[in-house]
């Protein structure tokens, strides 16, 4: 009977030998314990490559409307600034004390400036009776820095913010050749596509669409700016590694990363500091975290 007890002592103890190493192996397989983080895979985003322009409205073309001769005085004004007015229509009489003289648009738009008063002496030179911004066209002219000039070119789309007339469409009318040598910035012209009266030298910002730039992308708030740099937490068999990346274009909440990460990295969804290298976590799909 004690021999018996013996043996099935021995064997117990011989079991939990056995099984013991193979609890230690288990338990250094286990993945690692850690916070819950959201995360979701890094993946391409195309990029809206836009040039940004400010400026203020001028006139596409001015016309002057002045006698061809001399010795003429105003005798009356029909029109004022403002007006719009046809070509042909007639915008003053004039009279030499004999004969009288009409003086007509030479083209159709809008009067931008009337400086006919009766009475006064109407000159083939000097002071115009009448300016007329001819057909109502107008320009934004701004000006654009030396690096975008070059990604500029003649009808490309543009979305225009004037001050007190809102948004209209427009489009690269003219790009200037040269550039001022002290600020390195070179003029450009928008057409603008109104048909109503503008403003000359009011206000306005051009967004100029000159392409667009599709490549790898994370939400701004992935994005963490520390004193080692630009990083992204990229979590990677359940523990935080941290990227550092070149960013690029940004654009809706995403940031174009140049160099850093690949397209599928699994990204922590919202950088922190509290997260450091290393560190074990539970990832939690942004879309799975979202229900």
């Amino acid at each position: 009977m004690i021999l018996r007890l013996a043996a099935s002592a021995l064997l117990a103890s011989a079991l939990v030998l056995a099984i013991q190493p193979a609890h230690a192996a288990g338990e250094a397989d286990a993945p690692p314990k850690g916070a819950a983080v959201t995360v979701l895979k890094a993946s391409k985003f195309c990029f809206p490559n836009n040039v940004e322009v400010s400026g203020i409205v001028l006139p596409r073309e001015e016309q002057s409307v002045r006698p061809e001769r001399f010795g003429l005085k105003v005798a009356e004004v029909m029109v004022d600034a403002g007006d719009t007015v046809t070509a042909g229509q007639q915008l003053a009489r004039l009279t030499d004390g004999a004969n009288s003289i009409n003086v007509t648009a030479p083209v159709a738009g809008v009067i931008s400036a009337a400086n006919a008063t009766v009475g006064a002496l109407a000159s083939g030179k000097g002071e115009a009776l009448f300016s007329i911004i001819a057909k109502s066209e107008y320009d934004l002219v701004g000006m654009v820095p030396t690096r975008d000039l070059a990604k500029l070119q003649a009808n490309q789309t543009a979305r225009i913010k004037i001050s007190g007339a809102g948004e209209v469409d427009g489009r690269v009318r003219r790009i200037a050749p040269t550039v001022e040598p002290n600020s390195q910035l070179g003029q450009v012209f928008l057409g603008l596509a109104v048909n109503r009266r503008l403003l000359v030298n009011s206000s306005g910002r051009a967004v100029i669409k000159t392409g667009q730039s599709c490549g790898v992308a994370v939400p701004l708030t992935a994005i963490l700016y520390s004193t080692a740099g630009t990083v992204v937490q990229v979590v990677r068999r359940d523990r935080v590694e941290t990227r550092r990346v070149e960013t690029g274009l940004m654009s809706a909440g995403q940031v174009e990363i140049r160099d850093g990460i690949q397209e599928g990295d699994i990204v922590v969804a919202r950088a922190g500091a509290l997260l450091r290298e290393g560190d074990p976590v539970r990832p939690v799909t942004a879309d799975a975290g979202g229900k």
